[in-house]
């Protein structure tokens, strides 16, 4: 069921599968919607409870004037409180991922798993946090439909673009969708975001890092680097997948989060 409703102090837009004995939710990554997940909440939805939303500053979700991670974290709770779920499986990707990972510092209580999918939890470095300064000036110049062009394609192994290009081309037009000033508000929150590992050292809940071979935003050489860091989370490297597994490999990803919230 898709619905809209106030959670955390701001319209959010919500799809809520209502059925199953677990709950997942999946955080989107930035310049996504909710709907970058429907396939992959489609085949899970007959094994758990599946709810997704529009994050604040994406899509047809309303935000702050900035939309920092605990922000999102905070909305992320309203929406399971007004869905009636005490306790659920957080899941986020890229972006989510830091919404997720701000969740379960904040309300460890409610997160019965965290779920990072082509994540991490440092803050911005340098170089980062610049990149993004001058998306805010593109955008600011009316550049976001030509930066998603840009940038979306990148979010995929090469090898895969061609197969996955009708789901490519939907995220891009969707992008249509985002208020300007929302993603900037979203691309100062992750500027601002902190430190997340001391949380991933001593996860209070089970943590799954889902991560991809050919991933153009996280190499395989920072990926090693992390499970040598973070010796307590579950690492799981989907073969040649990009940044979104979940759409390049969707079969492989779905038996691996089955897997983790059996």
């Amino acid at each position: 069921m898709e619905f809209f409703a106030t959670a955390g102090n701001v319209p959010v837009h919500i799809n809520d599968t209502n059925a199953g004995e677990k709950t997942l939710i999946l955080l989107h990554g930035y310049l996504e919607t909710m709907y970058v997940w429907n396939e992959f909440a489609d085949v899970l939805k007959d094994f758990c409870r599946v709810i997704t939303i529009d994050l604040p500053g994406h899509g047809l979700s309303c935000g702050a004037p900035v939309n920092t991670m605990d922000f999102m974290a905070t909305t992320v709770k309203g929406v399971l409180d007004k869905c009636g779920v005490e306790k659920a499986y957080v899941a986020g990707h890229s972006m989510g991922g830091y919404a997720a990972l701000a969740f379960c510092r904040l309300f460890p209580e409610v997160a019965e798993g965290l779920l990072l999918i082509h994540s991490n939890p440092y803050p911005d470095p340098a170089e980062k946090a610049a990149d993004r300064a001058r998306e805010i000036e593109d955008i600011r110049a009316g550049r976001l439909m030509s930066l998603a062009e840009a940038a979306v394609p990148k979010m995929y192994y090469s090898e895969n673009l061609r197969r996955c290009d009708d789901k490519i081309i939907e995220t891009i037009e969707l992008c249509d969708t985002h208020d300007p000033e929302g993603i900037i508000s979203c691309l100062k929150g992750m500027m601002q975001r902190g430190d997340s590992c001391e949380l991933m050292k001593n996860p209070p809940m089970p943590v799954l890092a889902v991560m991809g071979d050919h991933d153009n935003f996280m190499p395989m050489a920072k990926i090693e680097a992390m499970k040598e860091e973070f010796p307590k989370v579950r690492f799981e490297i989907v073969e040649n997948t990009g940044h979104n597994s979940f759409i390049e490999e969707p079969d492989k990803v779905v038996q691996i989060v089955k897997s983790f919230i059996r």
